[in-house]
């Protein structure tokens, strides 16, 4: 069992036994998770983008379109536009 299922099964019964404080602070945490899971590792988000400013010749900000749909595409609807739009910026100012 992962440990988002577990966590899911620990809402749900702590929803049973009426814990509204456990509910939310596992809920928290599942958010938490998702959305690392999402986004993938920092590393990972950074070793894309330097591969898609490699691949791309990109050298200026004009190019951060065709880095970040590149970076995206790659990521497989796993990042973040808006962490990826963060990330280009920084690599190509």
């Amino acid at each position: 069992m992962q440990i988002a299922d577990r966590i899911k099964a620990d809402v749900t019964s702590a929803m049973k036994a009426g814990e509204r404080n456990r509910v939310t602070a596992l809920r928290l945490v599942l958010s938490e998770l998702q959305k690392a899971a999402k986004e993938g590792d920092d590393d990972e988000l950074s070793a894309l983008v330097r591969t898609a400013i490699a691949e791309t010749g990109a050298s200026t900000p004009r190019d951060m379109g065709r880095v970040i749909k590149q970076v995206m595409e790659a990521a497989g609807g796993r990042a973040d536009g808006k962490r990826v739009s963060t990330k280009v910026k920084e690599a190509l100012s």
